[in-house]
């Protein structure tokens, strides 16, 4: 009995259990039998939380993103330190040797005879600073904690763009798909036409302008399609791009229900004034701003004394050897109070000043200009949320209407008051308004997205909500 069994795709073949002869597989019906098991295969269809938790794990984006918010942490202890005490230990040892001429008169011969001395010190000194007045030191660790603040924020800014970034690219695909379909509609409809004029023409009911008229539009529709295909798998590589694989199904609604998502503010002005209170890229540009105050003091300290508490401990062995011949050792402990006064440095200080106080007018005018745009977005996109549901609702029943059209028509050319091209027209209208209330859904789930991100609250509960719909 043969039996077959696949490791990694490839297909091997078992000894026969009667005969003991081991069976080949030809290549042709190798490739028939992957061939077959990938058609067995189901196709699982991501949805859109899937596409978001593969995002997670496989963006590079994110990934350096996180990364540079772990990196901005340590800037905290970082700026503490500044404030907290330093010890040094420093080790020496060393071994002298000195030639020392003999004294008390000149030995046998006349001929001084040099005597050699050897000597070996050693030194142990640990020296303990804690800063107790440094008021830059004090400036720096204000930053840190501002700068962990704006790290903090700006990390939340690159989750809110993934999900924006995912959502965006999970939509175009389902739009594209809508657009290969209308346009493989739209070549089979004038297909048929062309096909319906040939027969005329040969039959003598229609002239060869007809058969022209029909293959113009054939050859373009073909050219729509090509086009159409050419967006699709664009839109396949750009989500490729964020999960690390080309996906293979999406999960695409074939109703969406637009009113079943109400907003959590009533009016435009609420979501202003929500998110001029929790907007992340004000709040990066506030954080900003107290950096560059922050910084001034920097600058400013360069006028201000600095104190320290010093201690000192030394244990010297072998010391004054080189002079006396006899070395001695010492240990001393030291503990004081050492204060420097900056007297003058060439202006370089006031110089200082001055740079930092422009580059805080810089960041405040930054700041204001981050505000106003915050507004300006939240305005776009509210009325592109609330004008969305109203284009959605007239779409719907524009298509309703092209139906109508579509069904009326094919009756007129039936009782002979319609032609083949009326029916065409109507199938042509009724696959636009099916492309534009495709691309119409999506563009208005995708504005209700960016409003919650534009007011800072933009989370994966959101991105839930319109999976659950997407799946209904």
């Amino acid at each position: 009995m043969l039996e077959l069994f696949s490791i990694g795709g490839r297909f091997f073949s078992s000894r026969d259990q009667k005969s003991g002869i081991k069976v080949k597989i030809p290549p042709y019906i190798h490739a028939l039998l992957v061939a077959g098991a990938i058609l067995h295969t189901p196709l699982h269809a991501a949805d859109l939380m899937e596409i978001y938790r593969e995002a997670l794990e496989q963006d590079a984006q994110y990934s350096a993103a996180r990364a540079a918010h772990e990196a901005a942490q340590e800037r905290l202890p970082q700026g503490r330190a500044g404030l907290l005490p330093t010890v040094t230990l420093g080790f020496v040892r060393r071994r002298q040797f000195i030639d020392i001429e003999s004294v008390g008169g000149l030995p046998i011969g006349g001929v001084v005879r040099p005597s050699e001395v050897v000597i070996d010190n050693q030194s142990l000194t640990i020296t303990g600073t804690q800063p107790i007045y440094r008021k830059e030191n004090f400036a720096i660790y204000e930053q840190s904690k501002l700068e962990v603040a704006q790290a903090d924020s700006q990390f939340i800014i690159a989750a809110q763009d993934l999900i924006l970034r995912a959502a965006q690219a999970y939509f175009d695909i389902l739009a594209a798909e809508v657009n290969v379909e209308v346009a493989e509609a739209q070549k089979k409809a004038i297909s048929q036409q062309l096909e319906q004029a040939k027969r005329n023409f040969q039959v003598g009911t229609a002239t060869i302008v007809d058969t022209y008229e029909a293959q113009a539009r054939f050859d373009l529709t073909t050219s729509q399609e090509i086009a159409a295909r050419n967006d699709l798998e664009i839109r396949r590589r750009t989500l490729q791009q964020i999960i690390g694989r080309v996906p293979d199904n999406l999960v695409r609604p074939d109703e969406l229900a637009s009113d079943l998502l109400p907003l959590k503010y009533a009016n435009m002005q609420d979501w202003i004034n929500v998110a001029e209170q929790n907007n992340l890229a004000l709040k990066v540009q506030q954080a900003l701003y107290e950096i560059a105050k922050q910084d001034v003091e920097r600058a400013k300290a360069g006028h201000y004394p600095t104190v320290d508490l010093v201690a000192i401990y030394s244990d010297q062995k072998g010391v004054g050897g080189t002079i006396t011949g006899r070395p001695i050792d010492l240990t001393s402990k030291e503990i004081g109070v050492q204060v420097s006064f900056p007297l003058f440095q060439g202006f370089a200080v006031q110089s200082r000043v001055r740079e930092a106080l422009a580059t805080q007018e810089r960041v405040f005018q930054d700041m204001s200009n981050t505000r106003r745009n915050s507004v300006l977005q939240v305005s776009q996109q509210y009325l592109n949320v609330t004008n969305g549901i109203a284009q959605v609702k007239a779409l719907k029943q524009a298509l309703a209407s092209s139906q109508s059209q579509v069904d009326s028509t094919k009756l007129g050319q039936e009782v002979g008051v319609r032609t083949e091209v009326d029916v065409l027209n109507a199938q042509q209208l009724y696959s636009s308004a099916r492309r534009d209330l495709a691309q119409a859904r999506y563009n208005f789930l995708m504005s209700r997205l960016r409003l919650e991100a534009e007011a800072g609250e933009l989370d994966e509960d959101d991105l839930r909500q319109i999976n659950d719909i997407l799946m209904r």
